[in-house]
């Protein structure tokens, strides 16, 4: 049962040593140049105006976007879970989600981020990795980095919520961001923006708890919510974005009776046969699925959120993770080249996947420079520092997190920013068996993803 909100005054706003921003991490940059220090308010300079009250006429303001950004840090910090709902009622809630889906279910597969969307001489885009649900950590990195406007535009490459205990909490306040600047914030999907995953890492879980006898109704919205977003970004028409990375096309051979009127089209081609895909092809891909596929004809949404690089030369299909694909520097070289691109920006590897990838580098400062190509470049990115919150293992993998910033003229010079997670963060208890999904997304239970309609599960 949800907690009664409370009748009197709030509580009291955390104490100057427990303040946000009196622990907050620092951070270092491959370049001399700061960010632009335009006005970024600390979200914890002023006690919060509780419960947030969804603003007359349905418009939001920078001032509502970052008092809700302080109510989540105070809440985080000042009361249980359960009693959530007195900070951010249903109705504020549904709100909020219907405003931003309407939005991202009218964007493109791939959104395109260039003049003709405001990018101008003055821009600066920031690409941010993986955040898995570390609230404290995405607060400071948006003030580190500086507030989305006029001249600064946020991707966010998806993979929002789990293994963190705010994930609920990040997913809505970068919705909001998202409401407020349709066109100064993106929002990526990852692999974690799924039914499965969410089932398994921790964030359905937070949602019943935080919710209560609602959490069904707001854990459904959330799934229909990232159902809609992007899978992929063409930034200034130089990089690309997504969360796993690169995708399979489809393989068309003539028919011997007619070249044009009966191809043969093979949607699971086999290992020898696999070929990269065209952003045509992603375009025209269906994104609206709970759990992207694993065969069938529907597969370059799994292929993007899930896939990971390799240093061996071609493609394959990703067996340590049962769907998506691994990729070369030869594709990498491939598809900037053909493309004219020159950097490919994706996510989806902490720490934790790293340290069994022995052929590729660490993610100890927040990101990797994975391929190195005649075309460009191939990077990792993640975001989430001291990942994951809930380790099993007494050694923890204390990486740092990291966000890229690319400046004008070009926007395709990645400038590097690593950061420290936040400390202390507040105690709470985590959401999910952490001691039994140590691997994470390297054992997946296929059986229990939902493919798209017609495709028959395999044999467990």
């Amino acid at each position: 049962m949800l907690s009664s909100p409370p009748a009197a005054a709030p509580p009291a706003p955390p104490s100057p040593d427990e303040d946000f921003f009196s622990t907050a991490s620092t951070s270092t940059s491959s370049d001399s140049k700061p960010p632009s220090p335009s006005a970024t308010p600390n979200p914890s300079s002023s006690f919060p105006q509780i419960p947030i009250a969804w603003p007359e006429g349905g418009t939001l303001t920078v001032s509502w976007v970052t008092n809700l950004m302080r109510a989540f840090e105070w809440a985080s910090r000042a009361i249980p879970p359960a009693e959530f709902p007195s900070v951010l009622p249903v109705g504020v809630f549904d709100k909020l989600v219907l405003s931003a889906s309407k939005i991202l279910h009218k964007e493109p597969n791939c959104v395109t981020i260039d003049e003709n969307s405001g990018l101008g001489p003055q821009s600066r885009v920031v690409v941010v990795g993986d955040v898995h649900g570390q609230l404290h950590d995405v607060l400071f990195l948006l003030r580190d980095a500086g507030y989305p406007g006029d001249d600064r535009v946020f991707v966010f490459n998806g993979d929002y919520v789990d293994r963190g205990a705010w994930g609920l909490e990040v997913f809505l306040l970068l919705l909001a961001w998202k409401v407020l600047m349709p066109n100064r914030v993106y929002l990526l999907r990852g692999n974690h923006e799924s039914k499965y995953c969410t089932s398994v890492y921790g964030f359905e879980k937070e949602v019943l708890t935080k919710y209560g006898d609602s959490g069904k109704h707001v854990y459904r919205k959330c799934l229909g919510c990232f159902e809609g977003l992007p899978l992929a970004s063409i930034i200034a028409g130089k990089v690309y974005t997504a969360h796993g990375g690169l995708f399979r096309g489809t393989v068309v051979t003539p028919s011997k009776r007619s070249k044009k009127k009966n191809r043969k089209v093979v949607h699971n081609p086999a290992v020898n046969s696999l070929i990269l895909g065209s952003l045509e092809e992603l375009a025209k891909a269906r994104r609206s699925v709970l759990d992207p596929p694993w065969e069938g004809p529907n597969l370059i949404p799994g292929d993007i959120l899930w896939s990971d690089p390799s240093m061996s030369p071609g493609l394959s299909p990703n067996t340590e993770r049962g769907i998506g694909l691994l990729w070369g520097p030869d594709c990498t070289e491939e598809f900037l080249k053909k493309f004219n691109l020159k950097l490919i920006i994706r996510s989806h590897e902490g720490p934790d996947a790293r340290d069994k990838r022995p052929d590729l580098g660490g993610m100890d400062v927040g990101y990797t420079i994975d391929h190195v190509v005649e075309s460009g470049k191939l990077i990792t990115l993640f975001s989430a520092p001291d990942y994951p919150q809930f380790q099993a293992t007494e050694v923890r993998f204390r990486n740092k997190g990291a966000y890229i910033i690319l400046e004008p003229p070009h926007f395709d010079t990645p400038i590097f920013r690593s950061f420290e997670a936040v400390t202390p963060r507040p105690k709470v208890n985590p959401y999910y068996d952490f001691e039994d999904v140590i691997d994470s997304d390297e054992e997946l239970d296929l059986v229990s993803m939902v493919p798209d309609s017609g495709v028959q599960l395999p044999a467990a």
